[in-house]
C-alpha cells in the first residue's frame, strides 16, 4: 500500500490565519492538518461537534470558555461541542492535528 502523505510536506505557514487540510473523513470523524501563521485571524469558534487537537510543532495560546491555555509541541486537549474557543497566539509554522467527532 502506498502512503497517503506526510504531515510535514507543504508545511510553510500562510501569511495570516491558518491553512486547513482534510486528511481523512470516515464514519462521522474528520481529521485535519492545520498550519498556523504568526498572525491569527480574530474570531471565536463554537462548533456543534467535539474536537480533539494536538500541537505537533510550535507554540500556541487558546482561549477556551474565557480561560487562557498555553500549548507547546506535544500538548493535546479535548474541546467539547458548543464550548467557545479562539486562537489567541501562535508561532509561525505551528502544526496541528485536529480530530473532529461529527457524529453520523
Amino acid at each position: 500500500m502506498q502512503r497517503d502523505g506526510n504531515l510535514f510536506d507543504d508545511d510553510a505557514p500562510p501569511a495570516t490565519g491558518e491553512r486547513f487540510e482534510i486528511l481523512c473523513r470516515a464514519a462521522g470523524v474528520r481529521i485535519e492538518r492545520i498550519v498556523s501563521s504568526a498572525v491569527p485571524v480574530p474570531g471565536t469558534y463554537v462548533q456543534d461537534w467535539d474536537e480533539w487537537v494536538v500541537l505537533l510543532r510550535g507554540e500556541a495560546t487558546l482561549v477556551i470558555a474565557g480561560e487562557e491555555t498555553a500549548l507547546v509541541a506535544g500538548d493535546h486537549l479535548f474541546l467539547p461541542a458548543r464550548v467557545p474557543h479562539r486562537v489567541e497566539r501562535t508561532t509561525a509554522g505551528a502544526l496541528w492535528l485536529a480530530v473532529h467527532l461529527e457524529g453520523e
